[in-house]
């Protein structure tokens, strides 16, 4: 870990989050909302295609890299927005705050009563993060988890802090230049780290972290669990996912649908590549690429259901080790132990006759009660005529198994709008049920990097002041999802 730059980087040694009353902060709205009132606020229209069954969802542009908000003219929406969390204010108003991916930052955008975006500001900063990509994130809340506000989001490329960020959702734009990591959950190629819902366990907060490692021989990015004491996210235990089944010694020996014994083995060491020596002399089992992680919504039985995205990678020495196209993975947990565990492939990319046989590197997932919503980024492998498509959004049913397509990036239509080019495939990210929060059913967030959509202004100087992309964000809302 490197701390020879400008910004003052905090490694948080000791860090524990009190379970504390946030009320004069925060309120829950699991009431209907009449203030709410949807619109497209962006003056980038939006470019997502319905499909087949899901010709009724109202879909809204609201923030694109183009806009200038009215309360914040100099703040710019930059280069590839991705995971992100949205509260509730005690003034009614509402605060997104959202990883911007390729500035190495993390914004907050303030949203007025009616859900109309008015300010923007950046409140971690590439000088913080010592210019680490800020990729998929969780937001962390006294009601969901019993402790919190906090925000959590994995430090994945391009810098020097590989691990976990922590940061206080609230804080001032004015201390963008300092950051709390926390070494207790370990440095990988972090793509997030979700603590799960505080019903699963009682006592413990337990957090899953994904690595993203990228290997071109050996699948190598690890599933890792962290557990700990209530709100204790400094002190507690640290595990990566073992398969135990007889004859299971690569990702791709699992087949689709069959589940298999696994345990979290524990970890002695915590940075990067002591990490990675550890998780193969232990036969932790290495995926291709790791990307984002949720829990099932509900109760606590629920909230012990886990589902990763594996995005694949593509490489004739990964042949039957590591996924080419990507994966959906559920891992189930013990009611009293989390370390005992099994896992099941239920969506498998690479089964080219199969349910998912057009998934293109799925990258990030968003799980409800009863579905799992799954975004693409691809790869660059439109090898068959199914997975010959712009990202799609997917929709799979927890309790029948079926799969369907919400939604596909419109890129013609953007590319004839002079929004980027139809050749540079873009990424769908971020999703979150925000149903709750506005206290309108079936509402989500979700962005898009708009690749190939280009403009150097795309950075905002108290964000990046050395930006090393220029590639456009859309943040929309769509109403009428089934959660």
């Amino acid at each position: 870990m490197k701390t020879n730059f400008k910004a003052l980087l905090f490694l948080a040694t000791t860090f524990t989050v009190l379970s504390c009353n946030q009320d004069d902060d925060t309120v829950s709205a699991t009431a209907v909302n009449e203030n709410v009132s949807f619109a497209n606020h962006s003056a980038t229209a939006p470019f997502l295609a319905r499909k087949t069954g899901f010709e009724n969802l109202e879909i809204y542009s609201l923030v694109s890299s183009g806009d200038q908000l009215s309360g914040s003219p100099d703040f710019v929406y930059g280069s590839m927005a991705d995971g992100m969390g949205l509260m509730k204010n005690a003034d009614g108003t509402f605060s997104l705050i959202n990883n911007i991916e390729a500035d190495y930052s993390i914004a907050r955008i303030t949203f007025d009563k009616t859900f109309k975006p008015v300010k923007g500001e950046y409140i971690l900063n590439a000088l913080a993060t010592a210019s680490t990509a800020q990729c998929s994130g969780s937001l962390v809340t006294q009601e969901e988890h019993g402790f919190g506000p906090l925000y959590l989001s994995g430090g994945e490329w391009g810098g020097a802090s590989k691990g976990v960020f922590a940061t206080d959702p609230y804080r001032s734009a004015e201390n963008a230049e300092l950051a709390t990591l926390l070494p207790a959950l370990g440095q990988w190629s972090t793509e997030n780290a979700v603590v799960i819902g505080k019903d699963a366990y009682p006592s413990k907060t337990v957090v899953f972290i994904g690595d993203d490692t990228s290997d071109d021989t050996t699948p190598s990015g690890q599933l890792a669990m962290y557990v700990g004491n209530r709100g204790d996210l400094a002190s507690g235990s640290l595990y990566g996912l073992k398969v135990n089944t007889a004859g299971i010694n690569f990702e791709m020996d699992m087949q689709q649908g069959v589940t298999y014994q696994a345990e979290f083995v524990e970890y002695q060491e915590r940075t990067l590549n002591e990490l990675e020596l550890e998780s193969r002399d232990k036969g932790i089992m290495g995926f291709s690429r790791v990307e984002d992680i949720d829990y099932r919504k509900g109760s606590g039985a629920n909230n012990r259901e886990i589902y990763f995205a594996v995005t694949g990678r593509k490489k004739t020495a990964l042949t039957g080790k590591g996924s080419f196209y990507g994966r959906i993975y559920k891992v189930t947990l013990n009611q009293n132990d989390p370390t005992q565990a099994t896992i099941t492939c239920v969506l498998d990319g690479d089964k080219l006759d199969g349910i998912a046989k057009q998934f293109h590197s799925p990258d990030n997932v968003l799980v409800t009660k009863n579905f799992v919503y799954i975004m693409e980024d691809p790869n660059g492998y439109p090898d068959t005529a199914d997975k010959t498509h712009y990202p799609y959004l997917y929709q799979y049913n927890i309790s029948t198994g079926a799969l369907k397509v919400v939604l596909e990036c419109n890129q013609i239509a953007a590319q004839n709008a002079g929004i980027g080019s139809a050749s540079t495939m873009w990424e769908l990210t971020g999703m979150i049920d925000v149903s709750d929060v506005l206290g309108v059913e079936g509402s989500f967030l979700i962005c898009t990097q708009n690749h190939g959509w280009s403009n150097t202004a795309f950075t905002d100087p108290k964000a990046n002041a050395n930006p090393a992309s220029d590639e456009g964000s859309q943040l929309y809302l769509i109403k009428g999802l089934e959660r």
